[in-house]
């Protein structure tokens, strides 16, 4: 006959699954607390406050990723610049941690401290670049860099590993901007070079900057995404719809791509008496 188990195995038994659970909560509570505290992270380095000039409209939308541990660093800044330009930027961290927020925050803060000294797109990059080296990072990032200057509608941008942007006039016309070279993501190889496009922002006009968890996924590829944010920025540009609409547009389109991560997405419009061409 088989034998019965004891009421002493019964009870060893019952304690260890006791213990299991009890260490099971634990690490879920501490895998929240490190999701809670790496958003918390994250929206205390994005800026509170926006570039007010006349005739210039930026909006910002931003979702952090938190399934599990899936936290990562997008960023997305603008400010005034010493010359009374506003420096736009927008970037993604590699990675899904607290480092990546913690890096993200690193990355925003030596961008706006560098363009005390240097406005230029493609030299402010290389500093930041250097400055990250020298960190010591095993991180990188990619981001773009643009200077807008309110008074006439001159924009130019560098790129570092990141997703070119999205244009629209109000006549109708709109497509991605795919004429500027760009250079490496961030913090992976010194002495780099970051060439500068140049463009112009006419009345009604906008650009889109976003990060790849907008555009890219599982059930989206980068070029279905951005022509969907082709397509919004489009319509919006000819309907005169205001930045804020474009931008929560544009950003529930993370919806779509298939996983859950960070999304970014930053817009600059124009309006008001001008005669740009």
């Amino acid at each position: 006959m088989p034998r019965k188990r004891s009421t002493d195995e019964g009870d060893e038994l019952l304690a260890r699954l006791g213990s299991l659970t009890a260490q099971a909560r634990r690490r879920a509570q501490l895998q929240r607390t490190q999701v809670e505290l790496a958003i918390a992270l994250q929206r205390g380095m994005l800026p509170r406050d926006l570039p007010d000039a006349p005739g210039v409209h930026v909006a910002v939308r931003y979702t952090p990723a938190n399934l599990g541990l899936n936290v990562g660093g997008d960023w997305y800044d603008a400010f005034t610049m010493p010359d009374g330009r506003i420096g736009l930027s927008i970037g993604d961290v590699q990675g899904h941690n607290i480092e990546a927020a913690a890096f993200m925050g690193q990355v925003r803060a030596g961008l706006r401290a560098l363009a005390s000294v240097t406005g230029e797109p493609g030299e402010l990059l290389a500093r930041t670049n250097d400055l990250l080296l020298s960190l010591g990072s095993e991180l990188f990032a990619t981001c773009t860099f643009m200077r807008l200057d309110p008074a006439t509608g001159v924009l130019e941008s560098a790129r570092a590993g990141h997703i070119p942007f999205v244009w629209a006039t109000a006549d109708g016309k709109s497509g991605v901007v795919d004429d500027d070279e760009g250079g490496p993501p961030l913090g992976i190889q010194r002495g780099v070079e970051f060439p500068v496009s140049r463009h112009r922002l006419t009345t009604g006009g906008v650009f889109v900057l976003v990060t790849d968890g907008v555009v890219e996924g599982p059930s989206l590829n980068i070029e279905d995404g951005l022509d969907q944010v082709v397509r919004l920025a489009g319509i919006a540009a000819v309907a005169g719809l205001e930045a804020h609409a474009l931008a929560a547009a544009v950003i529930k389109g993370a919806e779509s791509v298939g996983h859950d991560d960070d999304a970014a997405v930053l817009v600059v419009g124009l309006d008001g008496p001008s005669t740009l061409a």
